[in-house]
């Protein structure tokens, strides 16, 4: 699993008996163990685009290459399993698991994927501890802060050590003591294990340490290139 290759994405969406344009032909390469963070304000596209590459959304028209696998082409178990083996995801509802501990809700992609329960626990309390959550291994998500929370999250989207991890609004719900601490944990992750991170938010504080900055604009890429200078303009 490498690069993540976009060509021509559109999608389009019926409201209120209009036709809302998320994706105009979006063209965009993103090579492994890159650190990408789409921008945008609301409804210019940068959700919709997230989505067509973890295929959970289909595009009307275009593809999407994750690696070799053309996610757009694949029947719905084919999908399921590429999702499973090979993409992290990290949501801004942080989507727990609320009858589960934290390590049960990290355990639970393992689960799916079938590797045995002895093989789960070790490797669920190693990556809990990684994302700096030693000790809370037990408490259920409703005892645990937001920050506590987005970090289990984290540690379920990493544990497997996918080759791509998308994060849609990850710092939304955080103070900012919190939010930069989980920005260079994706730094960390990234530099340590090559995971290419794409993230979609409209944080300048993520902007500013990611490497490449991607804008854009009723569903367009209108500006793509490194952070710093385009946050400099």
């Amino acid at each position: 699993m490498s690069r993540v290759i976009c060509k021509q994405l559109c999608k389009r969406f019926e409201q209120g008996g209009q036709t809302i344009i998320g994706l105009d032909h979006v063209d965009l390469t993103v090579e492994k163990g890159e650190f990408v963070c789409l921008s945008g304000p609301s409804g210019s596209g940068k959700t919709t685009l997230l989505n067509a590459i973890g295929g959970l959304d289909t595009p009307d028209e275009g593809d999407v290459l994750v690696g070799d696998i053309a996610l757009n082409k694949l029947d719905s178990a084919a999908l399921a399993d590429a999702r499973l083996n090979n993409i992290g995801f990290v949501f801004q509802a942080y989507n727990l698991i609320p009858v589960l501990s934290a390590r049960e809700n990290v355990e639970f992609v393992m689960q799916m994927q079938g590797k045995p329960a002895h093989a789960r626990r070790a490797l669920a309390e190693q990556v809990l501890h990684e994302v700096g959550l030693a000790g809370l291994e037990d408490r259920r998500p409703a005892d645990m802060s937001g920050g506590q929370q987005q970090r289990v999250a984290v540690a379920r989207a990493i544990v497997s050590r996918p080759a791509l991890v998308l994060a849609d609004e990850p710092t939304a719900n955080l103070d900012s003591h919190t939010a930069v601490h989980l920005m260079e944990l994706f730094v960390r992750l990234n530099q340590q294990h090559q995971i290419t991170f794409i993230i979609a938010t409209h944080d300048q504080r993520v902007m500013a340490l990611t490497r490449r900055l991607i804008r854009m604009v009723d569903g367009r890429i209108v500006q793509d290139g490194p952070s710093a200078e385009l946050l400099a303009q």
